[in-house]
């Protein structure tokens, strides 16, 4: 039914994802349960008179009481950390939770809504880099879905639907190749972070953003699909297509290839995960093939861009390994936007803590929060030195 209601919660409300997810709640008329952020109250507070969610949740202390004392005239509950994320994801009231929080801060919250046996729209890739293994068995225990938010991966899985997944042989993976590409590396030496936050294509979070430039977003969208569609490293190649309307593609064993395009609208995944199996009208443009003219597609630069090599180097090596390049880029990334470290340098660290930082198997969260706390120690401390 065309105007069937769902009970959502959002965690990252205040980011990309997260506000537009928002929109297109309301557009819907879908209700929100709860809404968690990092620190931004004042949007926070926006969002919060506007959809009267019974939750909210924020990472520290300061933000708790200022939170606390602009909406004191309300009755929404006000929570704290993560452990506030993981009890608004657990909730037993959520049709679906959308995880678009950034970082390793969003597994938890993820593992705590499977568990309780909610599907999960997951915008966190984070998630299945670091855990994939642990976040999959989660799912299928509790017979809870995961359902994917980047544009990428909801391609795949558009292309998936009604076919055997047995049957597939490849996923081409599509890269708009950032503001870079077609650079040396030499010519990156002295990028300026407002360099690397000027994408061709998407706007989107500082992080994501960075991780764009870098290229490092595709090496863990690769791994991340692993673990979404149950592919071997092998079954996945990387397409770099400027023109971002080919969203990804899978191909079949019988050589035919399905795509996905559209408009590099984020309105138009992030709908489709919340309304999922149904097709419903959506305010985005209209993809006009005239007017886009042509279609290209190139071989990634894996000499200049170097974290991609080492993201898919973790994949194939598997445990732990794509759990510590995550974290070290992670670390790396928030080092570079703050101005400590130049551009080159995050690739420098990721590559070194695949090589110097253990990663042996693994079988609990605990291991792989502390493989992320070593490779992250291990960033900061080559800083320092």
């Amino acid at each position: 039914m065309e105007n069937e209601q769902k009970t959502i919660s959002i965690l990252g409300s205040t980011g990309s994802i997260g506000t537009q997810a928002i929109k297109v709640c309301e557009a819907l008329g879908f209700r929100v349960r709860a809404l968690a952020a990092r620190s931004n109250v004042s949007l926070l507070e926006q969002q919060a008179r506007r959809l009267r969610p019974a939750l909210l949740s924020v990472s520290n202390e300061e933000a708790w009481r200022d939170l606390r004392v602009r909406l004191a005239d309300t009755n929404v509950e006000i929570l704290l950390g993560t452990e506030g994320m993981c009890e608004i994801a657990a909730g037993g009231e959520n049709d679906l939770v959308l995880n678009s929080v950034v970082g390793m801060v969003g597994l938890r919250p993820t593992l705590a809504a499977l568990e309780a046996g909610k599907d999960v729209a997951l915008a966190n890739k984070e998630t299945l880099v670091a855990a994939g293994g642990l976040v999959t068995e989660t799912a299928r225990r509790h017979g809870a879905r995961l359902i994917p938010v980047d544009s990428e991966h909801s391609a795949i899985f558009q292309c998936l639907c009604g076919n055997d997944s047995k049957d597939v042989r490849r996923l081409l993976l599509t890269a708009s190749g950032g503001p870079f590409f077609g650079r040396r590396s030499e010519e990156l030496e002295h990028v300026m972070v407002e360099d690397a936050l000027r994408h061709p294509n998407w706007q989107m979070g500082a992080k994501i953003t960075v991780d764009c430039a870098t290229m490092m977003n595709k090496g863990l969208e690769f791994i991340e699909a692993m673990w979404l569609f149950g592919v071997a490293p092998e079954q996945i190649e990387i397409l770099v297509h400027r023109e971002s309307v080919v969203h990804s593609m899978v191909e079949y064993r019988d050589g035919a290839v399905m795509a996905q395009l559209g408009v590099p609208d984020m309105a138009i995944p992030i709908q489709y995960a919340l309304t999922f199996p149904r097709r419903l009208s959506c305010e985005v443009g209209t993809l006009d093939l005239f007017e886009v003219g042509k279609l290209t597609f190139q071989r990634p630069d894996y000499e200049t861009f170097r974290c991609l090599g080492a993201a898919l180097e973790a994949a194939k090596r598997g445990g732990l390994s794509p759990c510590v390049v995550n974290a070290a880029n992670e670390a790396a990334v928030a080092l570079f936007l703050e101005r400590k470290i130049g551009f080159m340098e995050i690739a420098r660290a990721v590559c070194g803590a695949l090589e110097e930082v253990p990663a042996g198997d693994y079988e609990s969260l605990d291991e792989v929060l502390e493989a992320a706390r070593r490779a992250q120690d291990y960033v900061n401390q080559k800083i320092s030195q």
